[in-house]
């Protein structure tokens, strides 16, 4: 009978790690076949990624190259290049596996509560990669390049030599960052919906979160100060639109109309309160009776 009960207590669990492995091992294959794709097309997704330092070096004129100065690092590159694409074009399947792994474990209105979320996280993600790709970049280049010198009598010319893999390296970091970045919103109001945070909370700690978004944007971007500030200020932005999503969530539970009935009450209490109630006696005053 001990057996039988062990038995039924030990079986949900291992059919949540099943479901859990089958989830992972088809999140894997996705990831596998996209990569194979993906490095057929790695030489065009390279140039793609090489497209905004190359229009940036266009505009400063001349032939201009980029570098490789070990025998393996061009084939490394290509690797590295398909393995982030894979990563990249994947993100919305993945999250539709872990979608699927926990959708069983809600109620209809938990899921179509959620749906929006699932909607929201790839497109986040794929417009914080756009933002950097389309606006950073240009920018960003163009200040580094700021610091190349044509050099002259008794002085040799600073010119740029950038290599392959630390370029790409350096764009994967950007395009990640703010892709992640980009999930505020959805992290914050998932975790307003099981009740771990509220907007009340979010706006007093405002002023710690604007400065974890420079902390942040200091580690993850470059040093300099414009990927710093061009990740920082749409954290910034993004934190603000979560608190109207989290406060959205609070209206939709009545969690507000509730706190604002307790501020209320809480006012009426304090103007209730007559001002000399605080004070003691005068034993000076006339009107005042002496006790016994």
């Amino acid at each position: 009978m001990a057996d039988a009960g062990l038995t039924e207590k030990a079986m949900p669990l291992l059919d949540h790690l099943i479901e859990l492995r089958s989830r992972l091992l088809h999140s894997l294959i996705a990831i596998v076949v996209l990569f194979f794709i993906s490095y057929y097309f790695a030489p065009e997704l390279y140039d793609f990624l090489v497209a905004p330092l190359a229009d940036v070096l266009e505009e400063m004129g001349g032939q201009r190259r980029l570098i490789f100065t070990a025998l393996h690092e061009a084939f490394f590159t290509y690797i590295k290049v398909a393995f982030f694409a894979a990563l990249f074009l994947s993100f919305p399947f993945i999250a539709i596996q872990v979608w699927m792994f926990i959708a069983p474990g809600l109620y209809k209105t938990e899921k179509r509560a959620f749906a929006p979320f699932l909607i929201a996280t790839p497109i986040l993600f794929f417009a914080g990669g756009a933002l950097v790709y389309y606006f950073i970049f240009p920018l960003a280049w163009k200040f580094f390049l700021s610091f190349e010198s044509v050099g002259g009598e008794g002085a040799l010319p600073i010119q740029l030599e950038a290599k392959v893999d630390q370029y790409l390296s350096l764009v994967m970091r950007l395009i990640f960052a703010f892709g992640l970045c980009f999930e505020l919103p959805v992290v914050l109001t998932l975790l307003a919906r099981v009740g771990i945070v509220s907007s009340k909370g979010l706006k007093k700690n405002r002023k710690y979160a604007i400065v974890l978004a420079f902390v942040a944007a200091a580690i993850l971007t470059p040093p300099d100060i414009i990927s710093q500030i061009g990740l920082a200020l749409p954290t910034m932005v993004l934190y603000e639109i979560s608190i109207i999503c989290v406060r959205m969530v609070e209206k939709a539970r009545g969690d507000v109309e509730e706190e604002d009935d307790e501020d209320e009450d809480e006012d009426d209490e304090e103007e209730e309160g007559h001002p000399d109630d605080d004070f003691p006696d005068d034993p000076h005053d006339p009107d005042t009776v002496a006790s016994p």
